[in-house]
């Protein structure tokens, strides 16, 4: 059941990323809209499972190199998506903790909110800093963290940290790959694409990995 429901996500991801770049990357004036959502979502439960966010963000960063995106806007359009996405997360948990498990649609994945459940409890509050790393229980520990007693006070700085640390993970290797192809020699507006087809190619493989290693 869960390698299906891997699969299915993974064949989603895959399906939706490479229109999402090629129409932005035509389109760079909603780039940072595009990276504040991918953040945004990815920390959205159960959502967040099947939006490929960090590819997207690790693709866009390329165009950093051709000079099509701002690196200071980018990170603040990654860092509030991020944040966001999982400051509302754990509010609701926080406001409901005992409903949470059967709001919709948490009530129909109820083998990964126990996982989320079982990540929090063996780490505690670091918890919070190591799922940001690890997609897709990162869609799960903030939502659970508020459920299971977790205060504003406590868990926000920590979430803060975890962000900040992990937007250059997401953000520097596509601007480095952008760099290599740009420093190569290559004409920028033909190498666009290829860039990015590389990037995403290589970064949804990893995600996909990942999944299947901690899902599988």
């Amino acid at each position: 059941m869960n390698a299906a429901r891997t699969g299915t996500g993974a064949e989603l991801g895959g399906s939706l990323i490479h229109p999402v770049i090629r129409y932005v990357s035509a389109h760079s004036d909603l780039a940072y809209e595009t990276l504040f959502l991918a953040a945004f979502l990815e920390a959205v439960p159960v959502v967040g499972t099947f939006i490929p966010g960090s590819t997207i963000i690790l693709s866009l960063s390329a165009l950093i190199a051709t000079g099509d995106l701002n690196l200071v806007v980018v990170f603040c359009s990654v860092i509030s998506g991020a944040a966001l996405g999982d400051g509302l997360a754990f509010w609701l948990g926080y406001r409901y903790p005992s409903r949470v498990r059967n709001l919709w649609p948490l009530n129909k994945h109820q083998v990964l909110v126990y996982q989320g459940e079982m990540f929090f409890q063996k780490y505690g509050r670091a918890a919070v800093l190591f799922a940001r790393f690890l997609p897709p229980v990162r869609a799960f520990v903030p939502v659970t963290a508020g459920a299971m007693g977790m205060t504003p006070r406590q868990f926000y700085p920590i979430n803060l940290v975890a962000i900040l640390l992990w937007a250059p993970v997401q953000v520097v290797p596509g601007m480095l790959a952008g760099n290599a192809y740009r420093h190569a020699g290559a004409i920028a507006g033909h190498l666009t694409l290829p860039i990015i087809a590389g990037v995403a190619g290589i970064a949804f493989l990893i995600w996909g990995i990942r999944r299947m290693l901690k899902f599988g």
